[in-house]
């Protein structure tokens, strides 16, 4: 298999011939094993078989950041384990604390890493579980290696979930969309969270040690428990395809290929979101969702604010608020208006002291709602009610750019294949092979 002329890198870090081979050579290896034999999680059968492709390079595995900025956390591991130290070399090969499958508790001590209440004089340490290459963090069974890494305050740590691409996807997938859906919206699923992570990878990795978080801050990844056949088939199936598109350099270059659960009857250009100006972020109409998502969804129901809590929770997420005080009136700013619909983009927060600033309407939202359960979409309206502020009229779910999850399963649903479904929510992209 082939490697087609694909950017990994985004426009101003290039990477160099050596780094393309040995992208390559990894991810040519990856296909090998998966050639070799089915692995997968059957949750239908609550059947674990062992976690695949753990033999690959480095380069070829995405780091999950699973927990940040914690002093204690319970890990399991199924068997012995090896313990690698911040270099790479073996501290207690095969060791096993207690007994084997007791949960044992990791801390911190002194700004050293403890596990089973033994201190590692180490400000980072990789548990690398014996086959079937599987660990519970807090309960829950992950596929691979668990980095410990102590953070310069030296009384928290992150964990981050080491695992090849592939088992990642098949997890993703399976969290990011029901399992009974069209084979052929799993695939465009499989192919846009793989674009995502590549682009995170290559963009943000370095500079921060991990690449995408387990949650919907990036894509939502729940280890074992979201996999099945199926969506290994998605993972499997679309082996090593991204979306690209085309630079101004002439280069062929992945893209951070965002995608959101109901877009509410058109998509959102990525530069009124993420400030991002890809050509194929633009917003599209889209009459598919509306056949799919739930009806309290596509028109969710008003959700109300304390006034004071919606002033406090910005403060928190941007402090320069401090100066314009208690926030006394949210205006519209910007928005978008299509025939189907508007989206507020831009809102202007007027405070008691007079001054005023401007934040994206979608941070508004997730500062308020972090999980975005209640204000679900910036397509609404925002109403002063007594010590509240109300969002209602409100339409689809999320920030609405890049591919629309209904959509594709209704698109799927109609016969259009996964090539389709991700043409006509990124259009202008192209398919290829990272690897």
């Amino acid at each position: 298999m082939g490697c087609s002329m694909v950017r990994l890198f985004p426009s101003g870090r290039r990477n160099d011939f050596a780094v393309r081979r040995t992208l390559v050579n990894c991810f040519l290896m990856i296909a090998i094993l998966i050639a070799g034999g089915v692995f997968f999680s059957c949750r239908e059968q609550m059947v674990v078989i062992s976690a695949p492709q753990m033999e690959v390079e480095p380069s070829c595995r995405v780091r999950v950041l699973l927990a940040e900025n914690i002093r204690q956390c319970t890990i399991r591991l199924r068997g012995g384990f090896s313990i690698l130290d911040s270099k790479g070399a073996a501290l207690i090969p095969e060791t096993i604390f207690t007994e084997q499958g007791v949960p044992m508790v990791v801390g911190i001590s002194a700004g050293c890493p403890t596990i089973a209440g033994r201190t590692f004089n180490d400000t980072e340490l990789t548990i690398l579980p014996d086959e079937p290459g599987i660990f519970a963090f807090d309960g829950n069974d992950y596929r691979g290696n668990l980095l410990l890494k102590v953070n310069p305050d030296t009384t928290t740590f992150d964990a981050i979930n080491i695992v090849p691409i592939e088992p990642y996807l098949a997890s993703v997938v399976g969290a990011e969309m029901p399992e009974y859906w069209q084979i052929e919206a799993l695939k465009a699923q499989a192919i846009a969270a793989r674009t995502y992570c590549l682009y995170n990878k290559a963009r943000f990795g370095a500079a921060r040690g991990w690449d995408v978080t387990r949650t919907a801050a990036s894509q939502v990844y729940k280890g074992i428990r979201s996999e099945s056949l199926r969506s290994w088939q998605a993972a499997n199936d679309t082996l090593g395809q991204v979306l690209t598109c085309l630079h101004e350099d002439g280069v062929e270059e992945i893209f951070p290929a965002y995608y959101s659960s109901s877009c509410g009857g058109h998509t959102e250009d990525a530069k009124n979101v993420f400030g991002d100006s890809f050509g194929p972020l633009c917003g599209v109409i889209c009459p598919y969702c509306k056949d799919v998502a739930k009806p309290n969804v596509f028109f969710w129901p008003m959700t109300k604010f304390d006034k004071q809590q919606v002033s406090a929770a910005l403060l928190v997420k941007y402090p320069k608020l401090v100066d314009i005080g208690d926030i006394v009136n949210i205006a519209v700013e910007k928005q978008s208006n299509y025939e189907s619909l508007s989206r507020l983009t831009m809102v202007k927060l007027v405070g008691s002291t007079g001054k005023f600033d401007f934040v994206r309407a979608e941070d508004l939202r997730l500062s308020i709602d972090p999980a975005g359960n209640k204000f679900r979409s910036t397509s609404c309206k925002i109403v002063s009610i007594d010590d509240d502020w109300a969002f209602l009229d409100g339409r689809g779910f999320g920030h609405a750019v890049g591919m629309c999850q209904c959509g594709a399963e209704a698109m799927a649903r109609t016969g259009h294949n996964a090539p389709a479904i991700l043409l006509y929510y990124y259009p202008g992209a192209k398919l290829a092979r990272a690897y």
